[in-house]
């Protein structure tokens, strides 16, 4: 089955000003001012649409939105703010309430024209060894594709971690729950639907072994591997008193300093580490939104991709971010990005260009991210028919300037998820009263 796209009002893409043509999943043809060059079954009119590459998580922690805007955690820096959640999560996660917090998380990114959802899972409350399974079952439900990081803490505060001992799990037990996902649901070929990152949560909540074993499993297997680095001053005081480095100097040392790593946020590197980042081609996820809300920093976005290294994006936290809109995070890059530089260093392009292709690359992906033939079909259509829209000259450029919030119609691999601003089979106000009942019951213990 072939449809003509036809006639957007414009689309992120070069040479294609009548729209493009879809077979099953994937991109055939992008239809020049002439019309289609090859034969086509029936026609979608894009007539009332902006149409972009579907745009592409990669940095959250879906369990996260059951304690948004929680009190104890409000008005704090990074290290107060994971002192205070803590103890709230490793008391009352369990894979009840994290199911209904992941399947809010997958909807929101969704709706906001998001087609592959990045997580990375790194506690596990008790009842939780499927918390993979739970991933990609709801993912699957929605027809998003996800990229789980398996994440993990092991490091006790006995030993230096921040952690609630309540979310730690045994090395052993850590490597061999990631050998099963990897097994289970780590499909490398084009068109996947779900991939399995190897993941630690950070230097100060992992031991030394734990990162070597992990970077040495992910050769094995050949997938990407993930972590933080580089967020805050106080990670940087943590490694210099504990590891007597600097934290990319502790990457390096653990094997993680390859193109297969992508590390979120990426804040505090100086001018040799961006340098060194970017010889090694490792990815950055930049979160723009919870750096401001946790008042962590601005990411030399344009010195490490000048340098060689990949820019992504991604939400980050509902605990931090306090929602799971990527589109608004597309706007955030950009805005931030021109007060670290200036106006017209950083453009709704370069923020479109983060959340599209450099997610796709720092998730390894090379068959999604971009509006070209033999690409999958992962569309986000949006209407401006919004008050905030009147008056937009450049339809792409308004996406970004005006604050674009929601799609009004998503497909993934040639499948419509979202139709009239909806996601196809959620009843998104009951899903809202029970995610509302699971969060109020969380947040204050059961």
């Amino acid at each position: 089955m072939r449809t003509w796209i036809r006639d957007p009002v414009a689309m992120l893409a070069e040479g294609a000003p009548r729209g493009l043509i879809v077979e099953d999943s994937r991109i055939v043809e992008l239809v020049g001012g002439s019309g289609p060059a090859s034969a086509y079954d029936s026609i979608f009119d894009a007539g009332r649409y902006v149409i972009i590459p579907g745009l592409i998580n990669t940095h959250h922690h879906f369990f996260q939105t059951l304690t948004r805007a929680h009190p104890a955690a409000i008005n704090k820096e990074l290290f107060p703010w994971l002192k205070a959640l803590y103890p709230i999560w490793g008391a009352n996660l369990d894979r009840d309430n994290f199911r209904i917090g992941v399947r809010l998380a997958l909807t929101e990114l969704l709706m906001s024209g998001c087609t592959t959802a990045g997580d990375h899972l790194y506690a596990f409350g008790r009842d939780m060894e499927d918390a993979v399974d739970i991933e990609v079952q709801e993912a699957a439900i929605l027809g998003m594709r996800i990229a789980v990081g398996r994440g993990s803490i092991n490091l006790s505060p006995e030993s230096g971690g921040l952690v609630d001992v309540r979310l730690m799990q045994k090395h052993d037990v850590i490597i061999a729950d990631c050998e099963r996902v990897l097994a289970k649901f780590h499909d490398p070929n084009p068109g996947a639907f779900s991939t399995i990152a190897l993941a630690p949560c950070a230097p100060f909540n992992v031991t030394r072994e734990l990162m070597i074993d992990s970077a040495s499993l992910a050769a094995k297997h050949g997938c990407r591997l993930h972590t933080h680095l580089g967020e805050t001053e106080d990670e940087s005081e943590y490694c210099l008193h504990h590891f007597k480095c600097r934290p990319l100097d502790y990457l390096e040392q653990v094997g993680w300093l390859t193109d297969r790593v992508w590390l979120a946020h990426g804040i505090h590197f100086d001018d040799g580490e961006v340098k060194k980042l970017g010889h090694h081609h490792v990815g950055i996820c930049h979160c723009p939104t919870s750096n401001m809300v946790l008042a962590s920093g601005m990411c030399r976005t344009k010195e490490l991709e000048a340098a060689g290294a990949v820019v992504g994006l991604g939400v980050d936290g509902s605990a931090s971010n306090d929602n799971s809109n990527l589109m608004e995070g597309v706007r955030h890059a950009m805005m931030l990005g021109r007060l670290r530089y200036d106006a017209a260093s950083v453009t709704h392009i370069d923020a479109l260009r983060w959340a599209t292709e450099g997610s796709a690359r720092c998730l390894g992906r090379s068959d999604i991210g971009q509006i070209a033939v033999g690409r999958e079909a992962d569309l986000a259509f949006f209407s401006l028919e919004d008050l905030r829209f009147s008056g937009a000259g450049d339809p792409i450029a308004a996406l970004v300037l005006c604050g674009a919030h929601h799609a009004d119609r998503v497909m993934i691999g040639g499948a419509w998820r979202v139709v009239d601003g909806q996601p196809l089979g959620v009843d998104v106000e009951r899903l809202r009263r029970e995610h509302g009942a699971a969060a109020r019951a969380f947040a204050i213990g059961r």
